[in-house]
């Protein structure tokens, strides 16, 4: 069976192509950064604008890439939200069109299952339950994923994402597009203790997040030094890796806290800050120490593409599923809250 995944659920136009065995013969993603750059985060209609210009050619690119043509389809797996509705519609339309067309089923998956099963594109993976922490621009939040289709949320943001949060320090420091990479750089050259910057853990054994607050923190003290004259490149370092490090201490906090809760031993990092690489080497230490197994999406396979979309969407389709073309996009997950 070879499947087709598409995803466009906010800036980023993917698609890949996956057989039966979960091997990704092709995995194409057209980044938008150049054009949202100057604005300094996503204009909804400049994307689903330039998806629409991309779609067609992004599939051609995969198909080239795995020598294939349409004919060769057997699913169309696609991204039914959470995200921007004009970018969803854009891939959730295409999709059906080409269902339609071709003769052949389409499954319309969560862009968080994606995110939460990405882990299964790799030669190592955990068996079922495992504890998952997605963490991107749009959601924090942890699951206890018991299958393939079997997904339950035992903690999200109460305000801010993570990613989100990084992307608002970037801008109001005018470090540049997109926010997470940049201010992570440049936490890099600073000392993350340097400043006494707030961790919210909320109330006991809750296992949301709450970031407005440390987000609020970092911008007041940003404030204080620019009326002293301005910030020093060794001030944003030390700002930046402060701010960083804050995040990371309440995202491993409470992952761990996770697993002691619900008695599970294996963890699972997905979304596109779980790039970090501050993340992903103080959880693997955090995880050593307390005895649980991490694992972990190629760097590639953290921020959105359509490998993990087609992989959601085939479990979906052996497990029964089949989308239908009065089915719509939405803008909020059913699997969060």
């Amino acid at each position: 069976m070879i499947v087709l995944g598409i995803e466009t659920s906010c800036d980023d136009t993917a698609a890949a192509l996956l057989d039966s065995e979960a091997s990704i013969l092709a995995n194409v993603v057209s980044s938008q950064d150049l054009i949202h750059q100057r604005f300094g985060g996503i204009v909804p209609e400049l994307a689903s604008r330039r998806h629409m210009e991309s779609i067609t050619l992004i599939v051609k690119e995969s198909l080239d890439l795995a020598n294939l043509t349409l004919a060769d389809l057997d699913l169309i797996s696609v991204t039914r939200g959470p995200g921007l509705l004009g970018s969803l519609l854009v891939g959730f339309s295409y999709a059906k069109s080409l269902s339609y067309t071709l003769g052949i089923p389409f499954v319309g998956v969560d862009h968080m299952a994606g995110h939460l099963l990405s882990v299964f594109l790799e030669d190592q993976a955990p068996s079922f339950p495992y504890i998952a922490l997605i963490v991107s621009g749009g959601t924090t939040s942890l699951f206890k994923v018991e299958g393939y289709c079997q997904f339950e949320l035992l903690g999200a943001t109460r305000d801010d994402a993570a990613g989100e949060s990084f992307d608002k320090i970037a801008r109001y420091l005018q470090l540049g597009y997109p926010g997470g990479p940049v201010v992570s750089n440049h936490a890099d050259q600073g000392d993350g203790t340097a400043l006494s910057l707030p961790r919210a853990w909320l109330e006991e054994g809750s296992l949301d997040f709450s970031f407005s607050g440390l987000k609020t923190s970092t911008m007041n003290h940003c404030h204080r030094l620019k009326q002293q004259g301005g910030m020093a490149e060794n001030q944003i370092d030390d700002t930046c890796a402060s701010f960083q490090q804050a995040v990371i201490d309440v995202l491993v906090e409470k992952t761990v806290k996770a697993t002691q809760l619900h008695g599970i031993n294996s963890v699972v990092l997905g979304g596109g800050v779980s790039a970090n690489s501050s993340l992903r080497q103080q959880m693997g230490r955090r995880c050593a120490a307390d005895g649980l197994s991490l694992y972990l999406p190629a760097v590639e396979n953290c921020t959105d593409n359509g490998a993990m979309i087609a992989f959601a969407g085939l479990q979906q389709f052996l497990g029964g599923d089949r989308g239908s073309f009065g089915d719509d996009v939405y803008s909020r997950s059913p699997l969060g809250r």
